[in-house]
C-alpha cells in the first residue's frame, strides 16, 4: 500500500433497535419546488425524508454552490480516495450492493463501479447539483443508481449493503453515536465499512497564522481517531482498525490556498469564515513560508478507518442495556434446525 503509517488504533470486539427488510420502491425526495429522481430498481432501498437540518441547510447549499467547480479543486479528494479504495481488498466477500457515501461527484462511485463490475454501485449524496455530476458518470454498460439523501438520515433498508464507503464525507456530522448507528443498520452482517476523516492535526498552518493575526480558535477541531474508533465499537461494529497519514500541499500565494480551501467546503470548518476573508492580510503576513520554495504548505492529516459489520445476534450495548437483533430469516433458520 501506498500510504504512511504515523500512529494507529484497533479495538478489540465488544458488544437497538434494527428496523425490518422494506420492500423493494422507488424513491423522490423533494428538493424545493422540483423532484429529486432517486430511482432505486434494486430491492431493499426505500424512501426517507431528508430531515437534518444542519446538513440540508448551510451546509448544503455550500457544497450546491460550490458543485460546478468542485473537480478543479478536488486534488486532496481525489488522491485520499485512491488510497481509501486500495483498502477494498480487506472485505471477505464479493459485494453485491455498495454505497458512496457523499459521493460528491462521483469520483469513487464511478472508480467502485469499475473494479467491482458484478456489484450494484449506488451514488449517495445530499447536494443535488453534485448527485446531477455523478449521474453523468452512469454509463448503459455499467450503471450508476444516484440517490439524493443524507447520511445521517438512510433512505435504506436495514442489511442492504455489502461495503459502505465514506471518503471525507462524515465530519460533518454532530451526532456520532446516530452516524454510526444507521451506518450498521444498513450494512450486512460481515459486510466492510470504509472512511477517511480529516484528523486534528489538519489545517494546523493555518491554524497558526490565524492565532498569530489574533483571531483565536477561528477553525473548528476535529475528532481523534480513538475517539472515533470507540465510537465505532459502541455502535456494534466489529474489529475496527484506525491509521492516519499527514499529507500537505503547496500553493504560490494565500490567494490560491484560500480560493482551493473555499471550494472544497474548506468555510465550514471556520467558526466565522467572513472575519478570515475580512483579515486576509493580517493572517497572509504572518503565515509559514516554504524557505526554499516561497510555497504555502496546507496540512492534512488524513485518517482511515475500517470496520465489519456485526453477525446476526451480536448484542449492541446502548445507554446501559444489550440489545441482540435478529433477522426474521435466521429465526426461522434456526427453528428448521430444530
Amino acid at each position: 500500500m501506498r500510504y504512511c503509517r504515523l500512529r494507529g488504533w484497533s479495538g478489540n470486539q465488544k458488544a437497538r433497535h434494527q428496523c425490518s427488510d422494506l420492500d423493494s420502491k422507488h424513491c423522490s425526495h423533494q428538493e424545493g419546488e422540483g423532484n429529486i429522481k432517486a430511482t432505486m430498481d434494486a430491492p431493499e432501498i426505500a424512501a426517507k425524508t431528508v430531515n437534518k437540518a444542519m446538513e440540508t441547510g448551510q451546509l448544503r447549499v455550500l457544497f450546491e454552490q460550490q458543485a460546478a467547480h468542485y473537480d478543479q479543486h478536488a486534488a486532496l479528494e481525489r488522491e485520499v480516495a485512491n488510497r481509501l479504495l486500495e483498502r477494498a481488498s480487506f472485505q471477505r466477500r464479493e459485494p453485491g450492493r455498495i454505497i458512496d457515501l457523499g459521493c460528491g461527484t462521483g469520483y469513487c462511485a464511478a472508480a467502485l463501479n469499475r473494479q467491482y463490475r458484478k456489484a450494484e454501485v449506488v451514488a449517495l449524496d445530499f447536494a443535488l447539483p453534485m448527485c446531477r455530476l455523478s449521474a453523468r458518470k452512469s454509463t448503459f454498460m455499467r450503471p450508476l443508481r444516484v440517490v439524493c439523501a443524507n447520511v445521517s438520515s438512510l433512505p435504506l433498508a436495514s442489511r442492504s449493503a455489502d461495503l459502505l464507503v465514506a471518503n471525507l464525507s462524515l465530519q460533518w456530522t454532530v451526532d456520532r453515536a446516530e452516524l454510526f448507528n444507521g451506518l450498521r443498520r444498513v450494512l450486512r452482517p460481515g459486510g466492510l465499512l470504509l472512511f477517511s476523516l480529516p484528523g486534528p492535526d489538519s489545517l494546523k498552518e493555518l491554524k497558526q497564522a490565524c492565532k498569530s493575526a489574533g483571531l483565536t480558535d477561528a477553525i473548528g477541531d476535529f475528532a481523534d481517531m480513538h475517539d472515533i474508533g470507540d465510537a465505532l465499537l459502541a455502535a456494534g461494529f466489529r474489529e475496527p482498525v484506525m491509521d492516519a497519514e499527514l499529507i500537505t500541499l503547496t500553493y504560490p500565494s494565500h490567494t490560491a490556498l484560500m480560493k482551493e480551501f473555499q471550494a472544497v467546503g474548506g468555510s465550514s470548518y471556520c467558526r466565522d469564515f467572513s472575519l478570515l476573508q475580512r483579515k486576509s492580510e493580517e493572517i497572509s503576513s504572518v503565515y509559514p513560508v516554504d524557505p526554499g520554495s516561497a510555497n504555502r504548505p496546507l496540512s492534512w492529516e488524513i485518517v482511515y478507518g475500517m470496520a465489519f459489520g456485526p453477525e446476526e445476534g451480536q448484542p449492541v450495548r446502548s445507554e446501559g442495556i444489550e440489545t441482540a437483533t435478529f433477522s426474521v430469516e435466521a429465526l426461522r433458520g434456526s427453528r428448521r434446525k430444530q
